[in-house]
């Protein structure tokens, strides 16, 4: 069994009220709780984080190494500009899958760019309320691997 950490970055806390014609109005107790459920039937544990201070999601990435397997992260707006983050998250050595609920290439030009796409292993975006249970799949297959 391992443990994997889920981050979720700023405003993601306002899910399920906060443009739901765009992210759904799902919760994030309601992404979560998916989230963990996926997890567990493979076997492993999830613990979750959420912050809408770039320096608390730095200190959760950092603080996973050596405690956890694998790193599940929606950046949210940091996604764009934050290389404290993509630092942090290029010092982990487990598998790391970064997650958007929308499809942030479809979206405004500005987020068509994300720096922490660079350092991590894959990205799930767009699918909606499906994300979360695709992500801890993909992290849950990653773990799988030999290696």
């Amino acid at each position: 069994m391992a443990s994997i950490l889920l981050v979720s970055g700023p405003n993601l806390n306002l899910l399920g009220e906060r443009e739901p014609e765009i992210y759904g109005s799902d919760t994030l107790d309601e992404h979560v709780a998916e989230a963990r459920a996926v997890a567990e039937a493979h076997g492993h544990s999830l613990d979750h984080v959420q912050s809408n201070h770039e320096g608390e999601i730095v200190d959760a990435v950092q603080g996973a190494r050596g405690t956890y397997a694998a790193i599940v992260i929606n950046p949210g707006a940091f996604t764009h500009y934050s290389y404290a983050i993509a630092d942090a998250l290029s010092g982990f050595d487990g598998p790391k899958v970064e997650l958007h609920i929308s499809n942030p290439s479809a979206r405004e030009a500005w987020r068509r760019t994300s720096v922490v796409a660079p350092v991590v292993t894959g990205t799930v975006a767009g699918f909606g309320r499906h994300g979360y249970r695709l992500a801890l799949e993909a992290a849950a297959a990653l773990l799988k691997e030999p290696g």
